[in-house]
């Protein structure tokens, strides 16, 4: 049969200039050029501030990251969340009249549950761990199948 290699580290990002990876690279050059049209349609006194402002908003996309991921991402998750109803409400179809009348029942009624506990001595349950400690090796004292201690 023939082997392949799986590759490791799948979520690390390729870096193409020292520790800039290429997400960053487009971010950072995406920003550059908003701030360069910026330069040539404004004036210097605007141009400052729209620098300022793009700058600040592209170094933070490429480089903030919120939990391990890229800041767009936990926009993206916000944005999502906002959209999304804040009450959820479960529509209820049928009312217990009409599901009578399909099933034709007049009184729906539940088996009583019983509930028992079995108790266990500890010297019992300090036997069971051993048996589970030794994988089965040891296989504990033979006790009478008529034991009130026996689990069913």
């Amino acid at each position: 049969m023939q082997q392949f290699v799986v590759p490791q580290f799948i979520d690390v990002e390729d870096k193409i200039l020292g520790p800039i990876t290429v997400r960053q690279f487009i971010i950072i050059l995406v920003g550059g050029g908003i701030d360069f049209v910026a330069y040539k349609l404004s004036d210097f006194t605007l141009f400052l501030l729209q620098f300022v402002i793009v700058s600040l908003i592209s170094f933070i996309v490429a480089f903030i990251k919120i939990n391990g991921r890229p800041i767009h991402y936990f926009l993206l998750n916000v944005f999502q969340t906002v959209k999304r109803p804040k009450r959820r409400v479960w529509q209820k179809i049928f009312s217990t009249a009409l599901l009578k009348s399909y099933l034709n029942i007049k009184e729906i009624r539940l088996p009583p549950t019983i509930t028992t506990k079995n108790k266990v001595r500890a010297s019992r349950l300090a036997e069971m761990s051993l048996i589970v400690d030794t994988g089965g090796v040891y296989q504990g004292e033979k006790e009478p199948p008529n034991s009130t201690n026996e689990l069913v």
